[in-house]
């Protein structure tokens, strides 16, 4: 079964505890880099806006990756981190919260 997380931004005080309970429960830490969510700071307008990954077309953080742990699935086309490129000492390089294999 695939499973649609809903987000309104609207309701976001910038707490982070979504993106601590995102990593608790992918990875049984309390690690807000580890997090699939990340929580944006738009400081011009004190908005704070959670963000998932929306699997675009541009990929950026994927040209962007530093250790190229971000690829494509060839058969579903999906951008994928692979833990076993994407190391401790990186970590904060790529927060993005893309789906990990």
């Amino acid at each position: 079964m695939q499973k649609v997380l809903h987000i309104n931004p609207d309701k976001c005080t910038g707490c982070l505890q979504c993106e601590m309970a995102c990593s608790f429960e992918n990875y049984g830490t309390f690690a807000t880099a580890k997090s699939r969510i990340k929580v944006f700071d738009f400081h011009h307008t004190g908005k704070k806006v959670p963000y998932t990954c929306t699997q675009c077309d541009e990929a950026w953080c994927l040209h962007a990756c530093p250790v190229e742990a971000i690829k494509v699935d060839k058969a579903t086309g999906a951008k994928v981190v692979n833990e076993t490129t994407r190391s401790e000492e990186h970590t904060s390089e790529l927060q993005s919260p893309l789906i990990i294999s």
